[in-house]
């Protein structure tokens, strides 16, 4: 028997990217049962990838009666696509809850059943979001007190450089990202790239908008810093395109639909000589424990969320400054 329910998450400050700002994000639970044991999924809705609470809640009332068996997990994602088009948030949260059902039923962790192996996980960054520069300055110190030693910040702003310096200014010796989430023009992007290697910036994700890989090709020659490709990548068919204009991708499993999603864009993107990425939407820590499933197979790892959050619904994670890890109990751990 599937279940959902919604609720809210909501963050400790108002949380800026280039597009907007929020505090509380729609997100709906899905619940699979199977004998004795319960399996568990997170769906986490994006209004830019057009879908919210309202459109998840209305897929799983379509989705839900056709699905009997969790242990066809690898080839849900085929039947759910044949049944609705897009909505993968939904279908993440749908096969996330199959695959612990299953896992939980023989007592192993969902990792053995996707036949990977547990390894040490790369340090996560901890972004910092768009606001005035005295608040991101705060934030960027507390994280660093806290033991952070990757920072992620966002950009597409006015003000761009002048963060990058400020940012600098109290976290000198951390290394950091930037993500541009689509804001930027090619021209202001090749402007950005000499104060980008000036600041010692790691990498560049998603300057340009999603659909410019014209654009991002062209900047990827020009760069001499690794460009990670976000909302260009939005599923797994489409990873082979992205290869001649980024070197990497951001893998969001609420945006791929779902872990098996995630593994699939993973090998396609490694068979096309990329880096990847493992992030995240604002979720929960149950949605953050699908994508440490395969968080040890990454280049790099964004997994910060449930840090963003004013109260994480779901516990069992394991966070140590920035280094993130599960338990090897059943399911999702």
């Amino acid at each position: 028997m599937i279940t959902w329910s919604r609720f809210d998450l909501t963050t400790a400050q108002p949380f800026g990217i280039a597009r907007w700002t929020h505090s509380t994000y729609e997100r709906v639970r899905v619940e699979w049962q199977l004998g004795e044991v319960t399996g568990q999924g997170e769906a986490a809705p994006n209004a830019f990838y057009g879908e919210t609470g309202a459109t998840v809640l209305a897929a799983l009332e379509r989705l839900a009666p056709l699905l009997d068996d969790p242990w066809a997990f690898r080839t849900l994602a085929g039947q759910l696509d044949a049944a609705l088009a897009y909505h993968p948030s939904a279908k993440c949260a749908l096969e996330m809850a199959a695959l612990e059902a299953c896992a939980l039923s023989v007592s192993r962790p969902v990792r053995e059943l996707l036949g990977l192996p547990s390894g040490k996980i790369p340090e996560s960054s901890f972004t910092i979001g768009i606001a005035s520069l005295p608040e991101m300055q705060a934030q960027a110190r507390a994280a660093v007190e806290r033991g952070h030693a990757v920072l992620k910040v966002k950009l597409g702003t006015a003000h761009d450089e002048q963060i990058l310096s400020a940012l600098r200014e109290v976290a000198p010796a951390v290394a950091l990202r930037v993500d541009a989430n689509a804001a930027w023009t090619l021209p202001q992007a090749r402007r950005m790239l000499d104060v980008l290697e000036h600041w010692r910036v790691e990498l560049l994700e998603q300057p340009l908008p999603a659909g410019d890989l014209d654009g991002h090709r062209a900047l990827r020659r020009s760069a001499r810093l690794p460009i990670i490709a976000d909302e260009s990548l939005h599923s797994v068919a489409n990873v082979p395109a992205l290869a001649e204009a980024f070197d990497g991708v951001n893998l969001k499993l609420a945006k791929l639909g779902g872990p098996v999603q995630g593994l699939r864009a993973m090998e396609l993107a490694r068979l096309h000589g990329m880096s990847v990425m493992i992030g995240c939407m604002i979720e929960s820590s149950l949605g953050i424990a699908a994508a440490v499933t395969l968080a040890p197979q990454c280049d790099w790892v964004d997994l910060d969320s449930p840090l963003l959050l004013a109260a994480d619904p779901v516990q069992g994670l394991i966070w140590e400054a920035g280094c993130l890890s599960v338990s090897d109990a059943p399911g999702w751990g």
